[in-house]
């Protein structure tokens, strides 16, 4: 007998915070002889017989103290890969110790970084990981819980008995073990007692992959084996600045946008009614589309439409589909709904085989109070603020992260930069800005805590930002960081050494509020509202902004953007091609959601389908094409996208004729090397010779009418194009005298050919 009844007990009471001071194989000297002592706990275990293949002997062990508890002594200078014989419930395995490999992935230096913030791939060294030790091949997993009083590890290899493989604690509060003979595919948790004893099961918060809904185990995942073939689209974008690049995104849910029937696959809606599948049809026998199924319909669909990105509501692992994907418990795990991490590699590959950048949604504001998760993950308030005032959002039911807390800020920080490094994402839109920026967002006086200056600005949150946003453009230059912010903060879109919260675009949320606001009006009023169109170009230029009409715009009750729209059928889709015209002419990338390039009538549904049926009826056909010309013409045109974010790029040539409800205006191409000149009719009156001033003399094409017949509309128009005219107006020494059709945008360019 080599150990006290008390260390024993500490083993099986789980108590010990590092069980390899007790387990596993160690030093024995007795009467001067060198020997081993193996000691090991199993709980149910009947015999228990050391295996020494290279001698080919065999070393039965004793029960010591407890009945589970075993120990035997081998007199043998070495003793390595050692195996125990276990005999249980009438059966034997074989199996290696996990407490006879002194292994570890994290270095000294591993877990410096960590505690102060700065290890931007800790992803590699938490969580579970495949490893082979002294030639034997398992499983490395490593947590933090650093107030936890004991950790294990739970799986279908254990039986879910957190007795088994008890994990040792680090210095930093990080926790680990090493199991030999595990393989790709386990499914695990950790088990985690709080100082009083209190046992909570918790799925990995480095997972990189979770069982599907309602099951909560992560799942042992290489992320390594993926052959990817965008090597030259990566390239190419790490040269790139995307500021003075045509952006255009696609935002979807993946979820919602096309099911499939359990007996037939889905088939994607292209123009033939025939081929449309009704959302009434899908019900009885829906599925979600795999990432695989949704490469080969969402992809071709959105490269049709010209769109340059796809934004993907948030991907990453969530329980309640009602949550959009915006209540996250697996930040590293893409949801397993749509498949394997592999499948979404597969996805994003082919996006960019496609030429179309992939953006998600990032969602580090919030989190979910559901058991498995991270709220009081090691039985303290760890990863959100204990006090309430600080660390809820009574409105949404969710906890905010504790940005002031190193080990929080690191996994965050290196969260967004996982996503780039193993999936060649391309861009991330930060959700929830504001809900970060301020402490008393939300909250009634009394329901918040000041900052140290008594202010409301939420300071760990901006420094937060910053340092997300620096670390993300070291790595990966060239990719987008968008800012959904709805207030005033400055300088979000500026970059950080400038003092700026350092995004790259930020969400233009005045701009669609007034312009949606005046769309809605009955065109006659429009008139009185003028100001609704002109004022978001004072500010254009102050940051680098997005125009987004998003999914937020569609649902709970403020109907889909046709249903916005007064006057009859034909006005409506009018009315619908003259804002969607408008916003791809004003300075600004673009976002819209899915559904309204085809015209739905119905809010979005994430239980359902879009509306693919709509697509048998011309007019939403029409409407469609007129989304695919705008795309066309948006990435043809460098004035169109060049200049955005500077006063250079935009000059206004009339704003002021609000009788009419008519706005013309110059986008410049850099160094104004082209341009083109815009009008805008938002009345159904039309107007067969409206002047409006011109910066040259020459020929102007008619490059876009939004009124074309192949739109649905009345096909006026100006033949083609027009002469300027030696008239001075505007205050420009040239004008045009053009047909300007009823609730339309126009789109003129100066031939230089016929010079």
């Amino acid at each position: 007998m080599t150990i006290s009844a008390d260390q024993v007990a500490r083993i099986v009471s789980n108590h010990h915070d590092d069980p390899f001071q007790v387990l596993g194989c160690h030093r024995y000297e007795e009467n001067g002889r060198q020997a081993w002592v193996v000691r090991a706990y199993l709980p149910n275990a009947e015999q228990v017989t050391v295996l020494c293949p290279e001698e080919r002997k065999e070393y039965p062990m004793q029960p010591q103290h407890h009945p589970n508890f075993f120990e035997c002594v081998i007199e043998t200078p070495e003793l390595a890969n050692y195996q125990l014989k276990v005999k249980e419930n009438g059966h034997e395995r074989v199996i290696y110790d996990p407490y006879a490999f002194h292994s570890s992935l994290l270095t000294d230096f591993d877990i410096h970084l960590f505690c102060e913030g700065n290890h931007h791939r800790i992803y590699e060294k938490l969580g579970a990981h495949l490893l082979t030790v002294d030639g034997v091949a398992g499983v490395y997993f490593a947590v933090w819980a650093p107030n936890a009083r004991n950790v294990s590890i739970l799986g279908e290899f254990n039986s879910w008995d957190g007795r088994q493989h008890q994990m040792a604690r680090r210095d930093g509060g990080i926790w680990e073990l090493f199991i030999p003979g595990l393989q790709d595919g386990e499914h695990y948790k950790y088990e985690i007692k709080n100082q009083a004893g209190h046992i909570y099961e918790k799925s990995d918060p480095y997972g990189f992959q979770q069982e599907p809904r309602p099951k909560t185990a992560s799942i042992v995942t290489n992320l390594n084996t993926y052959p990817w073939s965008d090597q030259a689209w990566l390239e190419q974008r790490r040269n790139s600045e995307p500021l003075t690049q045509p952006v255009s995104i696609y935002e979807v849910h993946l979820g919602s946008w096309l099911h499939g029937s359990m007996d037939t696959p889905a088939l994607l809606p292209n123009g033939e009614p025939e081929l449309a599948i009704p959302v009434a049809d899908l019900k009885p026998w829906a599925r979600f589309l795999t990432y695989r199924e949704l490469a080969a319909k969402l992809i071709p669909y959105v490269k049709d439409l010209g769109y340059t990105h796809i934004e993907l509501l948030p991907i990453a692992e969530h329980p309640f589909d009602g949550s959009w994907g915006y209540q996250v418990t697996g930040y590293f795990a893409p949801t397993s709904r749509y498949g394997t991490p592999e499948d979404f590699m597969y996805f994003v590959d082919q996006c960019h085989q496609a030429g179309i950048g992939v953006i998600v949604d990032w969602v580090p504001g919030h989190f979910p109070k559901d058991g498995h998760g991270l709220a009081f993950f090691d039985g303290t308030h760890l990863y959100e603020h204990e006090d309430p005032r600080k660390g809820e959002h009574k409105e949404w039911g969710t906890l905010v992260f504790n940005y002031g807390r190193h080990e929080v800020r690191n996994f965050l920080v290196a969260n967004a930069l996982f996503w780039f490094d193993k999936y060649h994402i391309d861009g991330i839109r930060v959700d929830a800005v504001a809900s970060m920026l301020y402490l008393d967002y939300q909250r009634e006086h009394g329901e918040w805590v000041a900052n140290e200056y008594g202010g409301r600005e939420n300071l760990e949150a901006a420094n937060f930002l910053r340092q997300v946003n620096h670390v993300l453009f070291s790595y990966f230059p060239g990719v987008l960081s968008i800012a959904e912010e709805s207030t005033s903060w400055p300088m979000v879109s500026w970059p950080t050494y400038a003092g700026g919260l350092g995004f790259n675009l930020k969400w233009n949320m005045g701009w669609m509020h007034d312009t949606l606001d005046y769309f809605s009006m009955d065109p006659w009023f429009r008139q009185f509202h003028q100001n609704n169109l002109t004022f978001s170009i004072w500010y254009h230029h102050s940051e680098n902004f997005m125009l987004a009409l998003s999914h937020d715009e569609v649902v709970h009750g403020k109907s889909n953007i046709i249903g916005k729209i007064p006057g009859d059928r034909w006005q409506k889709f009018a009315n619908v091609r003259a804002l969607f015209s408008y916003m791809f002419t004003h300075p600004g990338k673009k976002t819209m959601f899915m559904g309204m390039e085809f015209g739905q009538w119905n809010e979005w549904n994430v239980w359902g389908d879009l509306e693919w049926h709509l697509l048998q009826y011309e007019s939403h056909q029409q409407l469609k094409q007129c989304i695919t010309d705008l795309n066309r013409l948006y990435r043809q045109e460098p004035a169109l996208y060049s200049q955005d974010f500077g006063e250079a790029g935009f000059e206004w040539i009339d704003c002021n004729d609000n009788r009419h409800s008519v706005v013309a205006f110059v986008r410049w191409a850099k160094d104004y090397a082209d341009f083109a000149v815009v009008v805008c009719n938002f009345t159904p009156q039309p107007h067969s010779h409206y002047r409006i001033g011109v910066p040259e003399h020459g020929f102007y094409t008619e490059i876009f009418n939004s009124d074309a017949r192949e739109y649905g509309g009345s096909n006026m128009g100006n033949l083609g194009g027009k002469w300027a005219d030696e008239w001075a107006f505007h205050n420009r020494r040239y004008s045009l005298d053009i047909c300007l059709p009823p609730l339309a945008v126009l789109v003129f360019k100066i031939d230089r050919a016929h010079e």
